[in-house]
């Protein structure tokens, strides 16, 4: 088999290739589209802990710390002391941040339908539930080996 006929490394081919472009669209207003991830989980909602943040991102807690610290340096989150377990912080999106996202949402919205050009809506429709029950059948096999070990 060639590894160009492997359907994980098609679908992770195609995440990094939609991932560069991305960047490259938002490398004017100097974020990254990791920071952007968890920028925009905190415009969902925000005052909630690192570490649902980094489940809510499915990123792990060094990686959540290291963009937390690059976001407040720019000024687009600030932490605040958890008033009810004082070894944690709550998460705020600020005022800046919140525009930013606002302004990198439809940049965004625009990058992936320009890769989805010539896609029906019928055939999004059935993309999208496809890669849902990939996650969701991969999260179970994942479970399932974690509980065997």
């Amino acid at each position: 088999m060639k590894l160009e006929d492997s359907f994980g490394f098609l679908i992770n081919h195609a995440g990094r290739r939609m991932s560069q472009l991305l960047t490259l669209h938002f490398q004017a207003y100097d974020i990254t589209t990791e920071q952007w991830t968890v920028l925009h989980r905190l415009a969902e909602q925000d005052g909630i802990s690192q570490k649902e943040l980094a489940r809510r991102t499915e990123k792990d807690q060094t990686n959540i710390t290291r963009i937390l610290d690059h976001l407040q340096r720019k000024g687009l989150i600030e932490r605040r002391a958890n008033a009810s377990d004082r070894r944690s912080f709550l998460t705020y999106i600020t005022d800046k941040g919140r525009g930013l996202d606002q302004t990198l949402v439809p940049i965004e919205q625009r990058v992936i339908s320009s890769v989805m050009r010539g896609f029906t809506e019928e055939q999004i429709h059935i993309l999208r539930e496809l890669l849902i029950q990939m996650t969701q059948n991969t999260n179970q096999d994942i479970r399932e080996r974690e509980e065997t070990e």
